[in-house]
């Protein structure tokens, strides 16, 4: 990928421009956007030509697709800022990043002319079907999917969930079994791009999830979806390395914009221990409250440092899993935690939607199994290091 280098000062600027945008236009309109009806779709198309007249739209995309080619580290400082909305990577286009970037590295000619200028003007948006229901989405070795070649054709077959986004988007990257048991394990699998108008691509439902119903996660059949050959993305039988090209970086992003729910519940935190006066004094001014805060920007502190440090790695070409891993189940915790504690301080107004804690406490739910659970992220990670302990991110 070719980056235009940045001098500090304009992503300085761009930073501060984001901020305006994010907290003065963006989230004005959280409760609107969060509908999904008629009137936040017309909303959401308002705050997306808002960004492209600031120049703030898709400015991680490469230049040479028609981005900002902000380089990936200096992205950081702006994602975070992005993040601070549920609804910014929308806003300004960088929540179809992650698949164009899929698409320059392993797509045909064919494929990225078709795809990645209406993803990167916002025309459109893509999804991708990994996850399943009948088996455990901690291994993808165990998709169940299958993918046959007829000919010039794939003939498709198969049953995928929380696949975000699907009912909005113009294709689906599906993962399917393509290769026999003979071939290893993590050779089997193949990534074939399914536009989602195909006949056999059926939306199941939206998955009621923690509170969200509908929510954005689709079920999705597929049943005898039939596509070229031609649509195959990246070599046959090497899915996982589209699949871990794309969710590397991807972990990255999510940390990114954790940070700034994070931040934003930390300022909710402070605002309110300053204001609110119970039991002869101020919560700014007992003990326990100041253990919240401190704690919280430490923690956020630290997560940010460390995700600082895995993008710097990336973007060196250095080998980054060890600190991708880290981060990943370090920065899920964290944001956790400080929404706890922020919804702890303003008390049962913090159990109400009448504040942003509530639906950011549900979000935040999410962080701790998306893209691999806690638990496997720290048993990967565990395992690297014993292999070889010079790993560590200090060393």
């Amino acid at each position: 990928m070719t980056s235009v280098n940045r001098p500090e000062g304009e992503i300085s600027e761009l930073s501060a421009r984001m901020r305006t945008f994010i907290d003065t236009e963006v989230v004005p309109e959280e409760s609107v956007l969060a509908r999904e009806d008629d009137t936040a779709h017309a909303t959401l198309a308002r705050l997306k030509a808002r960004a492209k007249e600031l120049g703030l739209w898709a400015l991680g995309h490469p230049a040479e697709l028609g981005g900002g080619g902000v380089p990936f580290l200096d992205f950081v400082y702006l994602n975070e800022i992005i993040g601070r909305s549920e609804f910014g990577m929308l806003a300004v286009g960088s929540v179809s990043m992650q698949d164009t970037l899929m698409l320059y590295r392993h797509g045909t000619e064919e494929q990225r002319a078709r795809w990645i200028p209406p993803m990167v003007s916002g025309d459109i948006l893509p999804s991708v079907g990994l996850t399943e229901p009948e088996v455990a989405g901690s291994d993808p070795t165990l998709i169940a999917t299958q993918a046959e070649l007829d000919g010039d054709t794939w003939i498709i077959n198969g049953h995928k969930w929380f696949t975000t986004g699907a009912a909005q988007a113009a294709y689906c990257t599906v993962f399917a079994r393509t290769e026999p048991e003979s071939v290893p394990r993590h050779s089997r699998i193949s990534a074939i791009i399914v536009p989602t108008d195909t006949p056999g691509f059926e939306i199941v439902r939206s998955i009621p999830t923690m509170g969200h119903d509908p929510s954005d996660h689709y079920e999705v059949r597929l049943t005898d979806v039939r596509v070229p050959a031609a649509n195959l993305l990246g070599e046959r039988g090497q899915g996982f390395v589209v699949a871990q090209d794309r969710l590397g970086p991807g972990r990255i992003f999510h940390c990114m914009r954790w940070l700034g729910q994070a931040q934003r519940a930390y300022e909710l935190m402070c605002a309110r221990a300053n204001t609110r006066y119970v039991h002869g004094s101020l919560l700014a001014e007992k003990g326990e409250i100041h253990r919240y805060i401190a704690e919280s920007a430490a923690e956020i502190h630290a997560a940010r440092l460390m995700t600082l440090d895995a993008a710097r790695a990336m973007d060196a070409g250095e080998d980054y899993r060890v600190r991708v891993g880290l981060i990943k189940f370090w920065g899920a915790r964290m944001l956790h935690d400080v929404i706890d504690r922020a919804i702890q301080v303003h008390g049962a107004l913090g159990l109400t939607a009448d504040t942003p804690l509530e639906r950011m406490y549900r979000q935040a739910r999410y962080a701790r199994v998306y893209d691999g659970p806690d638990e496997v992220h720290r048993m990967s990670t565990a395992r690297r290091l014993l292999r070889s302990p010079e790993a560590a991110p200090w060393l």
